[in-house]
C-alpha cells in the first residue's frame, strides 16, 4: 500500500445500466460469498494532478446530471480536504470535507438561516460536498467508504458532530434511507450548480451508532436496506484512525471552540 493511501478496498461488480439511486429502492439480494477482486484505494488530495482529476470527475457528473459547477477542487485547506476513490490510475469517486471556520461553509449559502440556528445550538458543524463517482463504476462500496473515510476525518480525528449536505429534492428520499439524513432547510437555489437544493443534516452519534451495529457485515444488506452494511467494520475504523494519526498529523484543523489532543503513534 502506498504511502499516501488510506485504505484499499476491494469492491463488488457494479449492474450495468443502473444507478445508485435505483439500486438503493430495488429488493437487495444476498451478497455474493467473495467479492470480486477490482480493488480501490482511498487518499486524499495532496497533488495538483489528484485535485485535478477530482475536479474533472465532478465537473462530468454534475453535468451528466444538467447541473453547473463553478466551484474546482483546489489546495488542500487546513478546513477543507477532498477524498479520492481510485482504481489503479483512474479516480472513480471522489468527496470533499469542509470544517466550519471563520470563513464560513459552502451551505451558509443559500442557507445561512438555518446554519446560524444550528451554530446558536452549539454544534460543531462540518459539510460534505462535491460528492461524485462514476457512472460507469456504481457501486456501493465506493460510495459507502468515502463517506464512512470522510466521517473519520470530520468526527473521529476532529471531533465535529454535526453534517449537513445540499442536495437535490428528488434525492431526499435516497440520502434518508440510505444514511439517516434529515432536512432541515426548504429548496432554494443554489448558485454554485445553478439547480434547486434542500439541506438535510445527521448527527453523527447516529452515524457512529449504525456503524457499530452494521459495519463491515454486507449479509445484513437483507435486513437494513441502507449503505451501513458496506461501511468498515469497528475494527477497520480504529486501523484506519490510527494509521492516520500516524502520516497525517499536520493536516489537522482545531475547531475554534473545542481543543482536541491527540495521541500520535
Amino acid at each position: 500500500m502506498n504511502a499516501d493511501t488510506i485504505i484499499g478496498v476491494p469492491f463488488e461488480a457494479p449492474k450495468p445500466l443502473q444507478s445508485l439511486l435505483q439500486q438503493a429502492f430495488e429488493p437487495i439480494a444476498a451478497p455474493p460469498e467473495a467479492l470480486s477482486q477490482r480493488l480501490f484505494k482511498i487518499r486524499s488530495a495532496d497533488t495538483a494532478g489528484q485535485r485535478s482529476s477530482a475536479s474533472i470527475l465532478v465537473n462530468r457528473m454534475y453535468a451528466w446530471r444538467g447541473y453547473s459547477n463553478t466551484a474546482a477542487v483546489g489546495k488542500q485547506l487546513p478546513e477543507r480536504i477532498t477524498l479520492l476513490a481510485s482504481e489503479d490510475d483512474a479516480t472513480i469517486g471522489t468527496i470533499t470535507i469542509g470544517f466550519d471556520s471563520p470563513t464560513g461553509l459552502c451551505v451558509d449559502h443559500p442557507f445561512a438561516l438555518e446554519t446560524a440556528a444550528l451554530r446558536e445550538r452549539g454544534l460543531q458543524l462540518c459539510e460534505f460536498t462535491q460528492l461524485a463517482i462514476d457512472s460507469v463504476v456504481r457501486s456501493k462500496r465506493v460510495l459507502a467508504s468515502l463517506f464512512h473515510v470522510a466521517y473519520i476525518y470530520a468526527h473521529r480525528m476532529m471531533g465535529f458532530d454535526s453534517l449537513l449536505i445540499e442536495v437535490n429534492p428528488r434525492h431526499v428520499r435516497f440520502y434518508e434511507g440510505m444514511l439517516g439524513f434529515k432536512l432541515i432547510g426548504q429548496p432554494r437555489l443554489n448558485p454554485r450548480v445553478n439547480a434547486v437544493a434542500v439541506l438535510m443534516g445527521v448527527d453523527f452519534h447516529y452515524v457512529q451508532e449504525q456503524i457499530g451495529l452494521y459495519g463491515g457485515r454486507p449479509e445484513l444488506t437483507l435486513q437494513a436496506r441502507s449503505l451501513y452494511p458496506y461501511v468498515f467494520s469497528v475494527a477497520e475504523e480504529a486501523s484506519i484512525v490510527g494509521r492516520l494519526k500516524r502520516t497525517q498529523p499536520d493536516a489537522m484543523f482545531v475547531p475554534q471552540q473545542q481543543a482536541l489532543s491527540f495521541e500520535l503513534s
